[in-house]
């Protein structure tokens, strides 16, 4: 028992040892990790060597692809940049099973005390604290491998008739034992969350005698398929498109899985050959084995990348047809559609695609506006439409920030007085269309203060004040129409209009308070809402003059 709890102690700190590394590197990457995933995943070539890299970097599959989905929750990737990703944190994770083998291929803890030591002073210098937590990591990755290693010994499987009897049981050559050492590497994957605890307790059954190495290989596959589950389940709480990137991530490795079991004892025969393995004997050598299982690994992820990474386009819409968005759910995304972090053609083009993008965020923006007078109607769920909004003005931050970096780059190019005219309107528009997502999470917050039809709801103010609430999406609507055409002049006068509106209102909200019509609490919030109109019908106006006046600086520019 003593050395069975040594076994599940070593796994529980090789666990601990790859998440202190992953994290450790995580922070240490920073931002620079993010901007790297978004600015070079312009194909799907790219995207491939970005997942790949970005994994080795962070020694964990599941935290590159966790980052991604991520990301297309958030609108920073889309689903085919997304996939290619994927493919290429698969070839990445291939690093962790050649540690593993290195260290059961040589007493590796002697490299384990140094690190200790040098960890601990760095974690207590604070200013490479980071530094310090990685070489911890490191230390106890070393120190698990080289413990798993010796507790293999220990346990002395290969003497032991009744575990030898139990696997000798199962027949390596039939397709049934295969499908259940599959399905057994599956789940217990799944249970411990961690495909790199799996592969290093394979090696341990492998490297001790008592596994075949043909058996070991199924329990290898069934990693790759329980690895998958992580990012599904980040994913069930994401956006339709998050959703189908964590789907595609589980068909791909289903897919290889498929047809590496049609051809299963043709790959294993090949790479037993190139790891100098029988397959049947297996292997004598504890490097062996542990190199065979290593080059399995391998050769399964880069064979498989490199079949369907031409299927990318077909993958993204079986994905698509499987999960269906809601329309609600489908509105409510804020992604870019005409503009990709990283792809910067011509000033020109680039700033009609960024006005492009521009006009769809404005009309995003209206959306989320349109919930909230949802928010007004008798019985409607407040709590769970403020909820949404808020989600919404999220996603509304990170196109701002999208939109504001690729402007950001395009204007780093030799420019014309024209179009840096043009970029500087752009970056107003943006941010004032931000500005009023702000202001609907806040008109949402406050009417989630008032207390409903039932009260104040029935009163003359509250119609009053729903009547302005139309005022106002009077104006978005008109702010959009000039979005798409500059040249067209706004229906009215609606900064005008609300203040007048809210001046008159102020006054009978004192008058209706000193009558006791609803309490002076009721009456702040209304007062509130008053407040937050008038700011949101100026962040229309400031939209509507940064569109307008582009046009008009840039007609009236002189002539060269």
């Amino acid at each position: 028992m003593a050395i069975v709890f040594k076994l599940l102690g070593a796994l529980a700190l090789l666990m601990f040892g790859m998440k202190s590394m992953s994290d450790a590197l995580q922070k240490m990457a920073g931002p620079s990790l993010r901007h790297v995933l978004g600015a070079m995943t312009t194909n799907r070539f790219t995207g491939l060597l970005t997942g790949m890299f970005v994994t080795v970097a962070v020694q964990s599959s599941a935290a590159t692809t966790v980052m991604t989905v991520s990301f297309v929750n958030a609108g920073l990737l889309t689903l085919a940049q997304a996939i290619s990703v994927i493919m290429g944190a698969n070839i990445g994770t291939t690093l962790s099973a050649w540690i593993m083998s290195a260290g059961f291929s040589f007493n590796i803890t002697s490299l384990v005390w140094p690190a200790f030591l040098i960890g601990i002073i760095l974690i207590y210098s604070k200013k490479y604290r980071i530094i310090g937590d990685f070489l911890f990591g490191v230390a106890f990755l070393f120190f698990a491998l080289g413990t798993l290693n010796l507790t293999g010994r220990e346990l002395d499987l290969a003497g032991n008739e009744a575990v030898v009897g139990f696997f000798a049981s199962f027949d390596p050559g039939s397709y049934i034992t295969i499908l259940l050492f599959l399905l057994i590497g599956t789940v217990l994957t799944v249970i411990a969350q961690s495909s790199a605890a799996l592969m290093a307790l394979t090696m341990v059954l492998c490297t001790s005698g008592v596994l075949p190495i043909t058996l070991g290989f199924a329990l290898v596959l069934g990693e790759n398929i329980g690895t998958t589950i992580t990012a599904n389940v980040v994913a069930m709480t994401a956006n339709t498109q998050a959703r189908r990137a964590a789907l595609s991530h589980l068909f791909f490795n289903v897919v290889g899985v498929f047809w590496v079991l049609c051809l299963f004892y043709p790959f294993v025969g090949f790479v037993c050959r190139i790891a100098g393995v029988d397959p049947v004997s297996g292997s004598q050598s504890v490097t062996g084995m542990s190199f065979a299982l290593a080059t399995f690994h391998t050769a399964f992820n880069v064979t498989n990348t490199l079949l369907l990474i031409w299927f990318v386009p077909q993958i993204e819409r079986l994905v698509c047809s499987i999960i269906k968005p809601r329309k609600a759910e489908d509105a409510e995304e804020f992604r870019l559609a005409y503009i990709q972090s990283g792809i910067i053609k011509t000033p020109e083009i680039s700033v009609l695609q960024a006005q492009k993008e521009i006009g769809l965020y404005g009309e995003k923006t209206r959306y989320m506006y349109s919930l909230v007078l949802g928010m007004l109607e008798p019985g409607a769920d407040r709590p769970s439409i403020t909820a949404r909004i808020e989600k919404m003005e999220d996603s509304s931050d990170n196109m701002e920030a999208e939109i504001g970096n690729y402007l950001a780059a395009v204007s780093d190019a030799h420019l014309s007085d024209s179009t840096k005219g043009k970029i500087r309107s752009m970056l107003r528009q943006i941010n004032e269309i931000e500005s009023i997502g702000d202001s609907c999470q806040s008109l949402a917050r406050i009417l989630n203060r008032t207390s409903g039809p039932d009260g104040p709801a029935g009163t003359e103010i509250y119609s009053d004040i729903h009547g302005l609430f139309y005022v106002l999406d009077e104006s978005l609507s008109s702010m959009n129409s000039i979005l798409d055409n500059p040249e067209q002049l706004p229906a009215a006068d609606y900064k005008r209009k609300v203040r007048i509106i809210c001046s008159g209102l102020r006054g009978r909200i004192m008058s209706d308070v000193d009558e006791h019509i609803y309490p002076y609490a009721m009456g702040t919030v209304y007062t509130d809402i008053l407040n937050e109109c008038e700011k949101f019908v100026s962040y229309v106006e400031n939209v509507m003059e940064a569109r307008r006046g582009a046009k008009l600086r840039t007609e009236n520019l002189p002539v060269d």
